[in-house]
């Protein structure tokens, strides 16, 4: 039985579908303002019949940017978000928009500040020296998700998805990889979820049930010896539980660790390189291309559902909790596969970024599978410019450097 074009209930959202446009980064906003680039982008996924489309991460505050081209949630954007908001909702489909704070995965350039994090270190991937937030500036910075929700709900928006996963801030008190603290925010994992629980609280406060709150959270972060779903993110799905929230989005991975666990395959470096701006960075990489590529973006092998094995844990663990699988779903029966396991819905980004009628298509034939071929070229290129499928370029040619090693890495990806 085909379970798609089921509805879905979050909370007090209803869509007209279970499929989601997961909150994969854009890189559409110069100026931290939305552009008609994303209102393009966004309404035909909702054109091409996605019960919601989720726009990415957007930071609760200027400290929490991680990239040039990313929102900042503020009041001056709220027009331009509600622009965006009615016209996915003119198109049949729910709008989303992730909140979160990058924490030590930015850079002074581009926050402005000194990036800050649960505890002080420095941060390789960007790189630069990281500041350990004080006692008393966590509460004004939880207040930041709960603003930025009010804000989101202006703008029209259906729900907000929290972000606690990805090593992102919200996982650097979680985590024990970024967490040293020795207060009462650091040690046990009852301490190092408090943070968690004032962001999430302010948000759902804010939310007052108009809106779903969901939130994305690591079930395993990759590292050898780290974040596990039987002794951690088993229980820090619980606590949300208890918190509230509508619905959880079950991912995994470290953005500065373990990159490529997060979304599979490997990472195009000539891609990447080719189109960064700061010399120094592309030809360092470039130069240092085997410590970079086996070590801190170590190629993490690709498969169908890449996450369901973990997912299906928290299934059997939280049997009333509304939960959404994202990882890895490029085609018509892998998604009805998972959604027979009872999950709520479903996420996904690259197969909606190289066909944005992907839903539709599954509409029509409900073994349909993406035309997205794994090469990951869509992520090499939002670093610098916006996320694009390698395949949707519109005449523009692609440098002969770049199309080998997509050929190369389809060819490995694919046997």
């Amino acid at each position: 039985m085909n379970k798609i074009f089921e509805e879905a209930h979050i909370g007090p959202l209803t869509l007209r579908n279970r499929t989601i446009r997961s909150a994969a980064f854009e890189s559409m906003c110069p100026g931290h303002q939305p552009s008609q680039q994303l209102y393009d982008y966004h309404t035909s996924v909702a054109r091409g019949g996605i019960g919601m489309t989720t726009v990415a991460y957007a930071a609760v505050t200027p400290s929490g940017l991680s990239f040039d081209r990313q929102l900042v949630m503020t009041p001056e954007i709220v027009p331009g978000l509600r622009r965006l908001t009615d016209g996915i909702h003119a198109e049949g489909a729910a709008a989303g928009i992730q909140l979160g704070h990058c924490g030590n995965m930015s850079h002074k350039e581009i926050c402005g500040c000194i990036p800050v994090g649960a505890s002080t270190g420095f941060n390789l991937y960007s790189p630069t020296i990281v500041r350990g937030l004080r006692r008393d500036e966590l509460p004004e910075l939880a207040r930041c998700f709960g603003r930025a929700t009010r804000l989101a709900k202006e703008a029209g928006f259906d729900s907000v998805e929290v972000h606690c996963g990805h090593g992102y801030l919200i996982d650097q008190f979680l985590n024990p990889y970024f967490n040293h603290r020795h207060d009462e925010y650091g040690g046990s994992l009852e301490n190092r979820m408090r943070f968690m629980e004032m962001c999430v609280t302010e948000a759902l406060e804010a939310a007052r049930g108009d809106i779903a709150v969901i939130c994305k959270m690591n079930m395993r972060d990759g590292l050898k010896n780290g974040i596990r779903p039987e002794d951690t993110s088993i229980p820090v799905a619980r606590r949300l539980q208890q918190l509230g929230v509508d619905g959880l989005v079950l991912s995994g991975g470290l953005v500065s660790a373990t990159p490529m666990y997060v979304m599979r395959g490997e990472l195009p470096l000539q891609t990447m390189t080719h189109y960064m701006d700061k010399w120094w960075l592309k030809y360092g990489i470039r130069a240092g291309k085997p410590i970079v590529r086996n070590i801190m973006t170590k190629p993490v092998p690709y498969k169908e559902a890449f996450f369901l094995e973990d997912a299906l844990k928290f299934r059997s663990a939280l049997p009333d909790m509304t939960l959404i699988y994202v990882g890895g779903l490029v085609s018509g029966d892998k998604i009805n596969e998972v959604l027979s396991h009872g999950f709520e819905a479903v996420q996904m980004a690259r197969s909606v970024l190289r066909e944005p009628d992907f839903v539709n298509k599954l509409r029509q034939d409900e073994h349909y599978r993406s035309q997205c071929r794994h090469s990951n070229y869509c992520i090499g290129r939002m670093y610098t410019l916006d996320m694009r499928c390698h395949q949707c370029m519109n005449g523009e040619p692609l440098p002969e450097d770049i199309q080998k090693e997509i050929e190369r890495i389809e060819k490995e990806q694919n046997g």
